[in-house]
């Protein structure tokens, strides 16, 4: 079992260093990370080729599955951990008009993937010669140029409604039922449902269903069984849970593993 360390994917002053190279690319092998809330001056791009990435922003909690990656904005706050089975790799790209300025999921084309490892091999160098700079102009082009994941819960900001939000990330499974969770957090129901709307961009309902599924996510991406992870995840039944699963994805969980790998999950 791989045991839990802080690290950081590289050097500190490389992560916020003004000038130097467009980009400099690292691989992680296997283990768990945890990352403390930090941001940098560069903006990076971490992507999963095995296990899943969670990430947390001041307003949002997004899981990233294997054969999939984060785009993170220069200078944003953000905090990270993997499951077990993590392996991937990290991106650090100088500010650029033409990158996303909002945080994004994006699939990983072959392309973006070969020309970050390829940055990865060599050594850190900031007199790159005119071969190297072009691969690096291919990984941010790549990202400015890839269709967006919605693997994104916005989290509410009224105290109350974030109260509610953090317990049913943290468990999704909680089986207390919309009132409950109103009265536990002192607010009326129906304060709750449209504010709640307005803050989120998504129904209560539906928010507490994506937080389910993002959950189940990572979980298969861990290699939990489908079983307990409906179980986990508060279901009666495993059909229920295989059902709910397949109407959002169009596969059912024990196929989601495989088409994340070949970043084939829409």
């Amino acid at each position: 079992m791989c045991s839990t360390k802080t690290l950081a994917l590289i050097d500190p002053v490389r992560a916020s260093q003004e000038g130097g190279a467009l980009v400099y690319a690292v691989t992680s092998k296997a283990q768990i990370r945890k990352t403390p809330e930090h941001k940098h001056l560069r903006g990076q791009i971490v992507a999963a080729t095995t296990g899943a990435i969670m990430i947390a922003t001041e307003r949002q909690h997004l899981v990233v599955p294997s054969g999939h990656a984060i785009w993170i904005p220069p200078l944003q706050l953000h905090a990270q951990h993997t499951s077990q089975v993590f392996t991937g790799w990290s991106a650090y790209i100088a500010p650029s008009e033409h990158l996303p300025t909002q945080v994004q999921i994006l699939p990983v084309s072959g392309l973006l993937r070969e020309a970050v490892l390829r940055a990865a091999s060599w050594e850190a160098d900031d007199q790159l010669d005119p071969a190297r700079e072009r691969v690096l102009a291919v990984i941010v082009d790549e990202i400015a140029n890839s269709p967006v994941q919605n693997f994104v819960l916005t989290m509410p900001a009224d105290r109350r409604l974030l109260k509610i939000a953090r317990v049913l990330t943290e468990t999704p499974g909680d089986p207390r039922s919309m009132q409950e969770l109103a009265s536990w957090a002192g607010i009326a129901p129906r304060t709750l449902t449209r504010h709640f709307t307005q803050e989120t961009g998504m129904s209560f309902s539906d928010w507490r269903q994506r937080a389910r599924l993002m959950r189940a996510m990572e979980l298969l991406t861990a290699g939990m069984a489908v079983t307990n992870i409906a179980l986990e995840l508060g279901y009666d039944s495993l059909s229920a849970f295989i059902a709910m699963f397949r109407r959002h994805f169009g596969v059912p969980p024990s196929k989601f593993s495989a088409q994340t790998e070949a970043g084939e999950v829409v």
